[in-house]
């Protein structure tokens, strides 16, 4: 039976099932479902556990002897086998075999790397899947990824608004174990309640010389070569590039905002206390404004997007090279290419 692993804890509180199989290439998805698994069986009275490591070369003799005998102290058990790959033949029998005669005081918990889809349709699978429940484990990306930092900010007290989430996930990128850990460092560092967005980066980038921060601040002010300085910094002290296009990116959401109200009639300082901005962000912003206007801010987002896009290896390229060049065009738009990236490949 396929349960998504959402759906498990339903799964487990309406009873525990003969066998589990978790499947999938995400560490910490698969390892948290499993620990999931182990805890209701230790709750239902399974106290007792036998791992068996799946490697290559693996006696499966032993693994069938475990489950023809009863617990040497008369437990209920938890057979805990943790595959590297797709079972050889011996295993492959040994699965079927355990299947259609079930030990009456164990569960079968199987982890394994992802399955492809004919791994899926041999016997041993297709056995155990009738046996018990199934379980799939995939990457999660774009909201899915936001969703699942919510929920884990909110398990340890704290919140975030859209802008936080996305700093996180362009810090994590993808990888849930790292997401965890800064979540817990968040926690560690501020207890609970609102987070800002100052102290998210702060967070994740408390060990830098550089600021991401001093990065967008010279980009505002038109200041290209101390941008690019600071760039470098940043790249030389590994903060990863979807962190700094997050900071340029939310500057640049700000002047567009700001552009609309000013083109639209408002005053310009109307438009800045309408932000709250703070007197020193004022003189900064308008300093771009009078570089920047509409048709020059939509450039930027499109070089945002081709930016993010080579980040994600959409597009060919360097992710530190198209950095650069959105902060070329932020500083200087009259000197900005029309074309960034061509059509073939680059090496």
């Amino acid at each position: 039976m396929k349960v998504y692993v959402e759906q498990l804890g339903n799964q487990l509180r309406s009873g525990l099932a003969p066998s589990y199989v978790i499947s999938g290439d995400e560490p910490l998805q698969r390892m948290e479902a499993a620990d999931s698994i182990r805890q209701a069986g230790k709750s239902a009275g399974y106290l007792h556990r036998e791992i068996f490591d799946g490697q290559t070369g693996f006696d499966w003799g032993q693994f069938r002897e475990a489950c023809a005998a009863y617990s040497l102290f008369g437990e209920p058990r938890i057979l805990d086998l943790r595959l590297t790959g797709k079972p050889d033949k011996a295993g492959s029998e040994a699965l079927i075999r355990y299947a259609e005669q079930p030990a009456e005081d164990a569960i079968l918990l199987v982890s394994s790397p992802k399955l492809t889809a004919a791994d899926k349709k041999a016997r041993w699978f297709q056995a155990l899947d009738r046996l018990g429940v199934v379980i799939q484990v995939w990457p999660l990306e774009d909201e899915k990824l936001l969703r699942w930092l919510d929920r884990r900010l909110n398990d340890r007290g704290l919140l975030a608004d859209r802008s936080g989430l996305l700093l996180l996930a362009a810090r994590i990128e993808g990888n849930l174990l790292a997401g965890a850990q800064e979540i817990e460092k968040l926690h560690i560092l501020y207890g609970t309640g609102q987070l800002t967005d100052e102290q998210i980066l702060k967070s994740v980038a408390d060990s830098a010389r550089y600021d991401v921060f001093d990065l967008a601040e010279q980009v505002l002010r038109g200041h290209l070569p101390k941008a690019a300085r600071v760039l470098a910094g940043l790249r030389g002290e590994g903060i990863a590039a979807p962190v700094v296009l997050w900071a340029l990116t939310r500057e640049l959401r700000l002047l567009n905002t700001l552009r609309t109200a000013i083109d639209g009639g408002l005053s310009a300082e109307s438009a800045f206390n309408q932000q709250k901005l703070w007197d020193s962000r004022k003189a900064t912003l308008g300093r771009a404004l009078q570089r920047l206007n509409l048709s020059a801010i939509r450039r930027a987002f499109q070089l945002s997007a081709q930016a993010d896009r080579v980040m994600k290896g959409l597009l060919p390229g360097n992710e530190w090279d198209a950095l650069l060049r959105l902060c070329e065009h932020l500083t200087s738009p009259e000197h900005s290419p029309t074309h960034v990236f061509p059509s073939h490949s680059t090496h």
